[in-house]
């Protein structure tokens, strides 16, 4: 698949010294949805702000749809959707007229119907005569999307969009992400709702720090990292792990009725067979068993955790 995307040895030193990216590679494929994951000063608003050229690289290249950034800077632009953490709007301008001027800001012609199919499918379309400054958070958040979607670009970046959305906006607006994915728009996300990134990316970037420290497919990822937890429901409560298993990772629940056996799913085996074979031995019986796979958000704090 073609990158629609590609950043090359970027980097970005602010005047007060302070190195906000390190050399960071990465190439974003069209066509798919790319969650960007990483704690609070990581780099992430800065990397999109570059590549959306608010902010000003220090070194390296960033190309978009084959246009370079700077060199190109309007045909690289006209490519992208952009929709920032802050709401910055005219709280006095109606909902219809803001979207339908942000177009007009791209040299697109008038589309009413296009700004209709907008609104209606962020669910707006009732609040179409309504001034921003009588809209909840979650319905601002919404005349951003559209805005964002007023040229009809091919790329959409949503930083931390559904930040102080409720789970039912939120829900809606990651229907409305898909349908963008369908229609063949590239989605971008920054995230600190890590289900988002979990139940709705193709692949997953982590930084930390400025630096990128992995790209990867998301199952993938949850298959290399991921760790899975074997629940045993003990027939008869233990007081303790008894010494014989003691060289498996277990514990033991307070009311000595679970046994808990911790495996890394990287490894070539997981050692259930031989610990089988020892509980039998040691005369411990259970009535049944679970296993519960480590979440994304388990995986990606182990991830900063290394770096530090």
């Amino acid at each position: 698949m073609p990158s629609v995307i590609s950043v090359q040895g970027l980097s970005k030193v602010y005047e007060s010294g302070f190195e906000a990216l390190k050399s960071v590679d990465l190439d974003i494929q069209k066509g798919e949805i790319f969650a960007l994951l990483g704690p609070n000063g990581a780099g992430k608003t800065t990397l999109i702000s570059i590549v959306c050229g608010l902010v000003n690289k220090s070194a390296g290249s960033v190309r978009v749809g084959g246009h370079d950034i700077v060199s190109d800077y309007r045909a690289a632009r006209s490519l992208i959707g952009l929709v920032p953490q802050e709401l910055t709007t005219d709280q006095f301008e109606k909902v219809e007229d803001t979207v339908a001027f942000t177009r007009g800001l791209f040299g697109k012609p008038k589309n009413p119907a296009h700004i209709e199919r907008i609104l209606k499918d962020l669910s707006l379309w009732d609040k179409r005569s309504n001034q921003l400054r009588t809209l909840s958070g979650g319905m601002k958040r919404r005349v951003m999307i559209a805005k964002a979607l007023s040229h009809e670009p091919q790329i959409l970046f949503l930083d931390e969009p559904t930040a102080g959305v409720d789970v039912e906006l939120r829900r809606d607006m990651w229907d409305v992400v898909l349908r963008l994915r369908e229609a063949g728009v590239t989605i971008i996300l920054t995230t600190h709702y890590l289900e988002e990134a979990e139940e709705m990316a193709d692949r997953i970037g982590v930084i930390s720090k400025g630096e990128i420290i992995l790209v990867e497919e998301k199952a993938a990822l949850m298959q290399k990292l991921g760790r899975k937890q074997l629940t045993l429901l003990l027939q008869e409560p233990l007081a303790e792990v008894p010494a014989a298993l003691s060289s498996y990772d277990l514990s033991l629940s307070e009311d000595g009725t679970e046994l808990v056996y911790t495996y890394d799913t990287r490894s070539e085996r997981t050692g259930i067979t031989s610990l089988m074979t020892d509980l039998r031995d040691a005369d411990i019986r259970f009535r049944d068993l679970y296993t519960v796979q480590s979440s994304l958000e388990e995986i990606f704090v182990n991830l900063v955790r290394e770096r530090r």
